[in-house]
């Protein structure tokens, strides 16, 4: 089964996730999602198997998401996702997926459920 963690090195939730899928044998693929951030197909394919809307993937405590009013509820789903797209940071994090589907590490032991 392939597996992919969106992963944030300075993210402590981050590592214990990447750290509990060790753990449990999986050698995930690790996409600093920073660093490479996943276009807008990708990032639609990702809220479909989480099931999430792309405003409830956002973190909204970050300055992007203040600066760029996203709070605003006229801005369409394609809106959310361009400023994600354009602003990494934005997206919660970390993201586990599967062939099983998609789980957020938020507890970490949630992705277990998808490996």
């Amino acid at each position: 089964m392939q597996v992919k963690i969106y992963h944030n090195p300075r993210c402590s939730k981050s590592r214990q996730t990447l750290q509990l899928l060790q753990e449990q044998g999986v050698e995930p693929e690790v996409v600093e999602y920073l660093k490479s951030p996943p276009d807008k197909n990708t990032l639609k394919k990702i809220l479909h198997q989480l099931q999430l809307s792309p405003r409830d993937l956002m973190r909204h405590k970050e300055s992007e998401y203040k600066e760029s009013h996203l709070d605003d509820p006229s801005l369409s789903d394609d809106d959310l996702i361009e400023a994600m797209v354009k602003h990494p940071k934005l997206i919660e994090r970390p993201i586990v997926v599967t062939d099983k589907g998609a789980a957020i590490g938020r507890p970490p032991e949630k992705v277990l459920e998808v490996v």
